[in-house]
């Protein structure tokens, strides 16, 4: 699927991989609609990328916002032909600790965002996708997800977030399976350590570890990374149905 004159939804674009998402899009030709729920960050990436991109107030576990982000889309551009989930939370807690038993309402938050919160734009997505006429090459649209290196090898204290990321990961085959009579794509990238305002969210010493342990480059990635593969992944027609490790070969340890 070619980019230029496409419209994608990009969830999570207020900041950090969404917003690298978001103007590589622009930067390619296409037409993207910025969904988050921090207006203010949203509204100034938008009017930073130009007319090709709009923002949307969109909370992604809400049925009637995720429904009113597409329905924008739509209304703006005249189409819709991909959605990159990028919107998601990395809470942190020990299932037990001096403080007592994991919050459950923390744990349900997680899966409540980076898990219910992808599926409930990927189904609404996909039904304005499965409208459009297909290209030249039979394919109406493609759906990229944003899981992690924690689904495969979590650390202590990310039970919540592992659970959520692994959600992300199970669901990907089942869903490219689902959509493929509709001709669209799925595919799920796990990043690593990413400079991000997640990553800035950790103590230093967390950060540094982390970034210490990455074999080669031995650094965080670069969010415009994660968007070279997003675009890769868009525009290769064969990717479907998989899950990439984007980690510079970092394997995390327990902690």
């Amino acid at each position: 699927m070619q980019i230029s004159n496409g419209v994608f939804i990009v969830t999570g674009a207020a900041s950090g991989l969404g917003a690298a998402t978001a103007r590589m899009i622009v930067d390619a030709g296409g037409h993207t609609v910025l969904a988050d729920v921090n207006a203010d960050l949203g509204n100034t990436e938008a009017r930073s990328l130009g007319a090709n991109a709009h923002f949307v107030a969109t909370d992604v576990c809400d049925e009637a916002s995720a429904k009113a982000c597409i329905s924008a889309a739509v209304s703006k551009f005249g189409a819709l032909t991909g959605l990159i989930n990028c919107a998601g939370i990395a809470p942190a807690g020990r299932v037990f600790s001096k403080k007592g038993p994991h919050d459950l309402a923390m744990f349900q938050r997680a899966i409540n965002i980076n898990l219910v919160g992808t599926f409930n734009m990927i189904r609404l997505a996909a039904e304005a996708i499965s409208t459009q006429t297909a290209d030249d090459n039979g394919e109406r649209g493609v759906i990229v997800n944003t899981a992690s290196i924690a689904a495969f090898d979590g650390m202590i204290g990310q039970a919540a977030y592992a659970a959520s990321k692994a959600g992300v990961v199970g669901m990907t085959l089942p869903l490219a399976r689902d959509l493929a009579k509709f001709s669209i794509r799925v595919m799920t990238i796990a990043p690593g350590v990413f400079d991000t305002q997640m990553l800035q969210s950790f103590p230093d010493d967390v950060r540094d570890d982390l970034t210490a342990t990455v074999p080669f480059p031995q650094r965080a990635g670069d969010p415009a990374e994660f968007a070279t593969l997003v675009q890769h992944i868009i525009t290769n027609r064969y990717l479907n149905g998989s899950v990439i490790r984007l980690d510079g070969a970092l394997r995390m340890g327990a902690s």
